[in-house]
């Protein structure tokens, strides 16, 4: 006798909870219960369902699954950063990491088993993308860092970035599926304003960003202000040039007023001269922004290094004597390759 297969109960939104629930007999406000045990208050099983009976719980667990994300290992940082490696339901392995700070605790998330791109100085570029993740496997690697982040340091998540392993934008509907429940008053309601999606630069889906009126904060990686840099470091720069991307941009400012972060990792004798600062001083002219230089974490895919110190303090006051915000981003959690570039799994995935 062949087993049916558990529907996967987080993929339904409250509506297709409601039908499935009559069609069992169920009374259709009991959707909304379960819809808040599964988003508000985070369960991973129908066991902790306390307010449905034992016998709408137990007919719940035979017809629906929760694909519950796990912490499967945890690595602890000299600045406090914790990396952890998260395992999914079906064995596959994904990386996530809690930086906190002072006045802040941020979450770094991924949104792809593994990457399609190939930037040259990422670790994960180096792996092969098996999937994206869906949205409750995003939306739980928040909850989990969230629960570390009050463990360890006594204080709540503050910010997520999607900065993790994969590219957002190639993920969209899952991605911005995840923010929904992240954000709505039925879910963990965090303010949009304490997000940010990083991409590595897909214009076609920067110009939907701004058709459907994105609320959070949108971070280009951008790395170079010159075509024939950026192609040699992000092979994706072939297919969206920055000149597709400019005019993405202002399509996007257009359409949501949300100025944008660029971000710059500052390589030795590649991108760090006064004339690169120059040519990202002109690309942001096109819309309001921000820039954050970032330190290089090394990897041992490549053989970039970090730009020497007064090469970057150099770059940052050009571009501030432009008018332009910028901060010099320091590399939290290098030591256990928790850093920005550095997160590549290093243990085999379930077979």
């Amino acid at each position: 006798m062949v087993t049916a297969k558990k529907t996967d109960i987080r993929a339904l939104d409250l509506p297709q909870l409601q039908q499935h629930l009559v069609a069992m007999q169920q009374p259709a406000f009991r959707a909304k219960q379960i819809y808040q045990w599964l988003w508000e208050k985070s369960a991973t099983s129908f066991e902790q369902m306390s307010n449905l009976s034992k016998d709408l719980r137990k007919v719940l667990d035979e017809t629906f699954t929760i694909n519950a994300v796990q912490v499967n290992n945890s690595q602890f940082s000299n600045d406090h950063t914790i990396k952890n490696t998260f395992r999914l339901a079906d064995g596959n392995i994904v990386e996530g990491v809690l930086i906190p700070l002072e006045d802040r605790m941020t979450a770094c998330v991924s949104s792809q088993v593994g990457c399609s791109l190939t930037c040259k100085f990422c670790a994960t570029g180096y792996m092969d993308r098996k999937r994206n993740l869906n949205a409750d496997e995003i939306y739980d690697q928040v909850v989990l860092i969230d629960k570390q982040a009050k463990q360890n340091y006594n204080n709540p998540l503050t910010n997520i970035v999607y900065m993790g392993m994969g590219e957002p934008l190639l993920n969209y509907a899952n991605v911005l599926k995840s923010i929904e429940r992240i954000t709505a008053p039925d879910g963990l309601n965090m303010s949009y304003k304490r997000i940010t999606v990083s991409t590595a630069g897909i214009a076609k889906m920067i110009k939907k960003l701004g058709d459907d009126g994105a609320k959070f904060n949108l971070a280009l990686s951008l790395h170079a202000a010159d075509d024939k840099k950026r192609n040699e470091i992000m092979p994706i720069n072939e297919a969206n040039s920055l000149k597709a991307l400019a005019d993405a941009l202002k399509y996007y400012f257009a359409k949501t007023k949300n100025p944008v972060t660029y971000e710059y990792i500052v390589f030795n004798h590649f991108n760090d001269e006064i004339s690169d600062a120059m040519d990202l001083a002109k690309f942001c002219k096109h819309i309001p922004c921000k820039v954050n230089l970032i330190e290089y974490n090394p990897i041992s895919f490549a053989d970039f290094t970090n730009a020497e110190g007064d090469k970057i303090d150099a770059f940052s006051n050009y571009l501030k004597s432009q008018g332009i915000n910028t901060n010099i981003r320091r590399s939290r959690g290098k030591d256990i390759d928790a850093a920005c570039g550095q997160l590549a799994v290093k243990e085999e995935a379930n077979s």
